[in-house]
């Protein structure tokens, strides 16, 4: 999967759905910093700005209900030898 959005577009997209994930609970800023332990300043920064702090957006998708996001993140990709690759069927071309 290619990934045409630069970091800071990647993190701000980011925090307008924390935001949204967490106005569809009806949590104010400062109920999220209470539950969560992470500052409203914090939270108000992210969701202007996409930046915070790893430890801190891991406590805020804790809250949220939204940790299982993250499983996928720098997961093992699947090796692929150079045997594979070469016995790959071609699908055109000369024989």
């Amino acid at each position: 999967m290619l990934a045409f959005n630069t970091p800071m577009q990647s993190s701000l997209q980011i925090a307008k759905r924390a935001r949204s994930q967490r106005l569809s609970q009806n949590l104010s800023r400062k109920t999220l910093a209470k539950i969560s332990g992470v500052p409203e300043a914090s939270i108000k920064r992210f969701e202007l700005t996409g930046q915070i702090a790893f430890l801190a957006i891991l406590k805020i998708a804790y809250v949220l209900g939204c940790m299982e996001d993250f499983d996928p993140l720098f997961a093992p990709k699947e090796n692929v030898s150079l045997e594979q690759v070469l016995m790959k069927e071609r699908t055109r071309g000369r024989t």
